[in-house]
């Protein structure tokens, strides 16, 4: 009687939440809440009709009809989605359901994660940015993962960047026999060294973790590296990629993403690397900007030395936005909601092609492994997402409306439209040629492309570094504008 009275006013100081699911998750997280002194569970939602009346934990579970009802009621402060054993699809349906509810919508980590140690059935968080991409993620070709890097030494470049540091975790889980983690960043190599360390604890594994510090632009480096840990597959994923910071920083932009890719290659091929992967980007695709068009131009370099170099393979593979990296607007929005809006969109119309971080580093890999040399990559990303539509998404979720042009009568954080940034596409593509195939990846496709000899090429890259040493950006622009790169600046402004 004692703990019922003490439980009944202590409960009372925590917020109300409502948790979505009465499975197992749901009721190992009710228990925990209980226990606990952050929130206080007054209903569970659930669609199960043979669920409906029953009690866990002292808490009664209610069909989702019941949702306005219960809200009146208790006027809880966000829902907690604890679902994980449905497929992706269904789980995407479920978040555009609760994305028209007035609540903000948490998670709970999944049972496997919760097993493994790795969370606490109490660490609530966002939705993952899977559930706002709208569409399920490609599933991986076991085969082609581990093709290229069981029991093989691999190297990632830019190991401490977003796409990067999900390579090294998604190469980790495949036991290579070395894995050399290249960054220029110290405190990013550290945070991948350490978060990889653990993995490799945890998992038992014994694959010899590298972590070196150095710019891909030292070819000598590189050579010795590669050469020390007899690497023999490269995933090159170093490059400046922020669009209006190369804009603005020419050069540093050129010397990183076109001379830092001919570097590592260099070095590739003089230690006898079998695999070099490119990770490129759509922006290469008929670029309106100085960074699509650098990323372009690393590509052919590529092509143009796997004309001349056989014992090599060079891969190349493009891929749209990825949700989540810290690029993305994902994690702006997010910033911009929780300070209480306004969220900045560029344009109303503009739209991009998205992928998850491990979608993206999962058809590297593959597309790697698939290669005959010199081919270049896109994944069937299927339609692309209007940005002012995950806005939307993303405001809702956290238990807001959206209003636009200062009329906030309805809406709690405005969408304000800021107009398209220098060398910013509207629409954006991920083809070049118009010979496209397909692939045994049924998500993977394979495009024919304009390409130089590697003279020419050569002839082509004395000319850029010249221009780059002499700081002569007008040189520099009008060689990407010659080369087959399909570079047009916007509004075919050369300034």
């Amino acid at each position: 009687m004692i703990r019922t009275v003490y439980y009944h006013h202590y409960r009372r100081k925590k917020p109300n939440v409502f948790i979505y699911g009465a499975g197992s998750t749901g009721r190992d997280l009710a228990y925990a809440l209980i226990q606990g002194d952050e929130y206080h569970p007054v209903a569970f939602l659930d669609d199960d009709i043979k669920k409906a009346g029953q009690i866990l934990s002292g808490v009664r579970i209610y069909p989702s009809s019941e949702f306005d009802r219960l809200t009146s009621l208790y006027k809880p402060v966000k829902l907690l989605l604890a679902i994980n054993n449905i497929s992706k699809g269904d789980r995407l349906r479920l978040v555009e359901m609760l994305s028209s509810w007035p609540i903000e919508v948490q998670s709970v980590p999944s049972v496997e994660d919760i097993a493994a140690g790795k969370a606490l059935a109490t660490d609530i968080k966002d939705l993952a940015v899977g559930d706002l991409l709208g569409r399920e993620p490609v599933e991986p070709n076991t085969d082609l993962m581990s093709q290229n890097i069981t029991d093989k030494s691999v190297m990632v470049t830019g190991a401490g960047g977003s796409i990067g540091s999900e390579l090294c975790r998604q190469i980790l889980l495949l036991k290579p026999k070395t894995l050399v983690l290249f960054e220029l960043n110290e405190f990013n190599l550290y945070s991948i060294h350490q978060e990889l360390e653990n993995l490799k604890q945890n998992y038992g594994f014994e694959t010899n973790l590298v972590a070196a510090l150095g710019s891909v632009q030292k070819e000598n480096r590189m050579t010795k590296l590669m050469a020390a840990h007899g690497t023999e597959t490269v995933y090159h994923a170093a490059a400046y990629k922020h669009v209006p910071l190369v804009e603005d920083n020419i050069i540093e932009g050129i010397r990183n993403n076109v001379f830092g890719t001919l570097a590592c290659a260099n070095a590739a091929i003089a230690t006898g690397v079998a695999n070099f992967t490119l990770i490129s980007t759509d922006k290469a695709v008929r670029p309106t900007n100085i960074m699509g068009a650098s990323k372009r131009l690393a590509e052919l370099v590529l092509q143009a030395l796997a004309d001349k170099e056989k014992n090599i393979t060079f891969t190349m593979v493009r891929f749209g936005n990825v949700l989540g990296s810290s690029g993305s607007v994902v994690p702006l929005f997010k910033k911009q909601i929780r300070k209480g809006g306004p969220v900045t969109v560029t344009h109303p119309e503009i739209t991009r092609f998205f992928m998850l971080i491990p979608e993206a580093a999962q058809l590297v890999i593959q597309a790697g492994a698939m290669s005959k040399n010199g081919q270049v990559f896109v994944l069937d990303m299927g339609e692309s997402v209007k940005i002012v539509d995950l806005a939307r998404r993303m405001i809702r979720l956290m238990g807001m409306q959206e209003y636009y042009d200062g009329n906030s009568d309805d809406g709690d954080i405005e969408i304000q439209f800021t107009g398209l940034r220098p060398g910013e596409k509207l629409y954006e593509e991920l083809l070049v040629g118009e010979n496209v195939e397909g692939t045994s990846h049924k998500k993977i496709m394979t495009a024919s492309e304009e390409k130089l000899s590697w003279p020419e090429m050569e002839a082509l890259l004395t000319r850029l570094d010249s221009c780059c040493h002499h700081f002569d950006t007008d040189c520099i622009k009008d060689i990407l504008l010659t080369a087959p790169t399909g570079y047009k600046p916007k509004n075919g402004d050369l300034s």
